[in-house]
């Protein structure tokens, strides 16, 4: 019984959580179970969690997507993992699933994470909202097939804690990097372990999104080894210019990819005419051009704030 790794084509500007989730309709809960447990996606608010735990079958739940926040991220995972024997179907799980309308991705107060993945060992899907507090050890997790970090700004903590992680099965890694104003304090060398691909044998698709240093991210991943077995690969939402896509030109064949996703770039046309040319078997995603010569020269990441 395993969940849908699918997601919409740009899922920073529609909510992976939108309509379907892990392959299974998305519903709100509203105080009632009237909906079959193990064949849709539940949406439960931070506050009506306890009432969820209460009136659903849990033992058939797949899917739960967590909004809020009114209760604290802390608490919300010691709910969770206390009711973790009560839940032995759940295989994907977004946690903190707050629209941007509600509260911006930066204001977003996280939490140690690690918790959900040692109280679930079947877990196949783990996704996140928002880095201020985020924390994640060093951990070993057979089962995980996606991980999907959403930010404005992952701390250098939170990229180290990734990479020493051991994910055997691991399929789908996306980290949004971000930028410094709003904690992302990474750097290239914090992401270095994930690029050999040690720790992720099982590896499709590598997501190094939203920097504000993506060409530096570009010229790293063009020469890591981890890129030869992927099929998929994104440096999509960032700052990626010219001079990224030339490291990326002058690096290995990434013509063995099934899909590159660089949209939301500010790459020159001549540049992207280049890039078609070299890789006409790949589906290039080239969309949301910008010109680096608007805003007084600011670059500028899609998802900040």
């Amino acid at each position: 019984m395993t969940i849908s790794l699918d997601l919409p084509r740009h899922p920073d500007e529609t909510d992976v959580y939108y309509g379907s989730y892990a392959g299974l309709p998305t519903v709100n809960f509203f105080g009632t179970a009237d909906h079959p447990p193990g064949e849709v996606a539940w949406f439960v608010q931070d506050e009506s969690l306890a009432g969820f735990f209460d009136v659903v079958d849990l033992a058939r739940v797949r899917a739960l997507v967590i909004g809020g926040w009114d209760t604290s991220a802390p608490g919300l995972v010691r709910e969770l993992v206390a009711a973790a024997h009560r839940l032995p179907a759940l295989r994907a799980l977004f946690f903190g699933a707050i629209p941007s309308e509600a509260q911006e991705m930066s204001w977003i107060n996280q939490t140690d994470v690690t918790p959900l993945l040692t109280a679930f060992p079947a877990l196949e899907r783990l996704e996140t909202r928002g880095s201020m507090g985020l924390h994640l050890s060093p951990v070993r997790h057979e089962r995980l097939r996606m991980l999907r970090l959403e930010s404005g700004g992952l701390g250098d903590d939170v990229v180290r804690g990734v990479a020493a992680c051991e994910f055997p099965a691991l399929e789908h890694l996306e980290l949004w990097l971000g930028v410094d104003e709003y904690g992302g304090d990474y750097t290239v060398e914090d992401v270095a372990p994930i690029l050999t691909g040690d720790r992720l044998p099982a590896l499709k698709h590598l997501g190094l999104q939203d920097s504000d240093r993506q060409n530096d991210v570009a010229a790293a991943v063009a020469t890591a080894p981890i890129v030869a077995r992927l099929h998929g690969l994104a440096l999509s939402m960032g700052t990626l210019t010219d001079e990224g896509a030339e490291a990326l030109l002058s690096g290995q064949p990434l013509t063995h990819l099934r899909r590159l996703d660089l949209h939301h770039h500010y790459l020159s046309d001549a540049m992207s005419a280049r890039l078609r040319a070299a890789l006409p078997t790949v589906d290039l995603d080239l969309d949301s051009q910008l010109d680096p010569d608007e805003d007084e020269g600011w670059l500028y990441t899609s998802v900040g704030e």
